[in-house]
C-alpha cells in the first residue's frame, strides 16, 4: 500500500507540474503576442507615415514643388475654390515651361495636398528642396507668388506667421 501511495504522489506531483509548466506557457504565449502587436502597430505608424509623405518625396520638379508647397499652404484655411485656382495656375504657368507643364503641376499640387493633412510636413519637405534648386531672388519670387495666391480668390486670406516664418527658415532667408 505504501508503494501506492507513493506512486500516486509521484503522479499528482507530475500533473500538479505539468498543469503548472502549461499555464507557464500559455502565459509567456500571451505576452508574446502582446509584443507582437506592439511592434506590428509600431511598424504599421511608421508605414503609414511614409505613405504619407510619398506624395512629397515623389517630388522631383521644381515647378510641381512651388504649386504643391503654395496650395498645401493656401488650402490650410479651406479648399482650394475655383477662383483661387485659377490664381494658382496664372502664378504657376508664369515659371512653367508649356500650358501642359502648368496643368500637371496644379492637378498634382492639389492631389498631394489632399493625401497630406499637415501643413508643417509639406513646407519640411518642399522648402529644402527648393532652396537646394532655386538661387536667392528665385526663393523670393516663391513667396510673392504665395501671397499673389493668398490674395486672390474669393476672399483675401491671412497666412499664419508661423507658417511663414517657418517657410522662410527652411528656404534659407534669414528670420529675425
Amino acid at each position: 500500500m505504501p508503494f501506492l501511495i507513493a506512486v500516486l504522489g509521484v503522479l499528482g506531483a507530475a500533473a500538479f507540474w505539468w498543469y503548472r509548466l502549461k499555464m507557464m506557457n500559455e502565459a509567456a504565449q500571451e505576452v508574446a503576442d502582446v509584443v507582437g502587436r506592439v511592434q506590428g502597430n509600431i511598424r504599421r505608424k511608421k508605414l503609414r507615415k511614409q505613405a504619407a509623405l510619398s506624395p512629397l518625396t515623389a517630388i522631383d520638379d521644381p515647378v510641381v514643388a512651388a504649386a504643391t508647397l503654395i496650395a498645401a499652404i493656401v488650402s490650410e484655411q479651406g479648399p482650394i475654390l475655383p477662383q483661387r485656382e485659377s490664381v494658382l495656375r496664372d502664378v504657376i504657368s508664369q515659371i512653367a515651361d508649356s500650358q501642359k507643364k502648368t496643368d500637371e503641376a496644379v492637378v498634382y499640387a492639389k492631389w498631394a495636398v489632399s493625401q497630406v493633412d499637415d501643413t508643417t510636413i509639406t513646407i519640411d519637405k518642399l522648402a529644402p528642396f527648393l532652396r537646394e534648386r532655386l538661387d536667392p531672388a528665385e526663393r523670393n519670387d516663391l513667396l510673392g507668388m504665395l501671397n499673389r495666391v493668398a490674395e486672390g480668390g474669393e476672399q483675401r486670406l491671412r497666412i499664419a506667421d508661423q507658417r511663414m516664418l517657418r517657410l522662410r527658415q527652411k528656404l534659407g532667408f534669414e528670420v529675425n
